[in-house]
């Protein structure tokens, strides 16, 4: 980390390690990147622990730039009052969970999180709707007509809602992720 000045503790780095599902060099490797989001005088070790960087920082990463539910990845990996910024350790979380070694479980967990947009613990027809859009775009070309979006509503909750309540709750959601052996290997991002 050389002329940087920031340098974790060996203590903060095994805790750190016991804590997420990172190796040391990539917890570094985040700590750096964290910190080439502060402003120079934040950068020390102790500073950058404490400081927080907006959402719109974060979203400038290229690891994120591109993907169709950033703001939503962000927004669940926040631990401000008001869902705006991010912490190194909730930046920590956030690339432990989207890590290789993460475990299925784990994963689903949060893009269940991330996929229910209100925040009500279930996946309804808004968030599936939304949801969708967020994949094809919603643009007047890609976006799906109201009655191609409800006939594909049906279907996900046809093949999905195992209590037929109208949504999909975690155990359900999980349940059809085991049956996606792509998952796990496409919820990732590397530094």
């Amino acid at each position: 980390m050389g002329g940087s000045g920031s340098r974790l503790s060996k203590e903060l780095l095994i805790e750190y390690q016991d804590l997420t599902f990172l190796t040391k060099q990539e917890i570094l490797l985040a700590h750096k990147r964290f910190c080439e989001l502060l402003s120079p005088e934040h950068r020390s070790t102790e500073e950058s622990l404490q400081a927080r960087v907006s959402i719109q920082q974060i979203l400038s990463i290229p690891e994120l730039k591109a993907n169709p539910f950033k703001e939503r990845i962000c927004r669940v990996f926040s631990t401000s009052p008001t869902r705006d910024s991010m912490s190194f350790e909730d930046f920590l979380d956030f690339l432990s969970v989207f890590s290789d070694t993460a475990t299925p479980e784990i994963k689903s967990h949060y893009a269940f999180r991330i996929f229910d947009f209100d925040d009500d613990g279930t996946l309804n027809r808004e968030d599936l709707s939304q949801l969708v859009n967020c994949l094809t775009g919603e643009g007047e070309d890609t976006r799906l007509s109201a009655s191609e979006m409800k006939q594909l509503i049906d279907n996900i909750l046809e093949e999905s809602d195992i209590d037929r309540d109208g949504t999909i709750n975690l155990s359900e959601f999980q349940h059809v992720i085991s049956r996606s052996p792509d998952f796990a290997s496409s919820f990732k991002i590397v530094l």
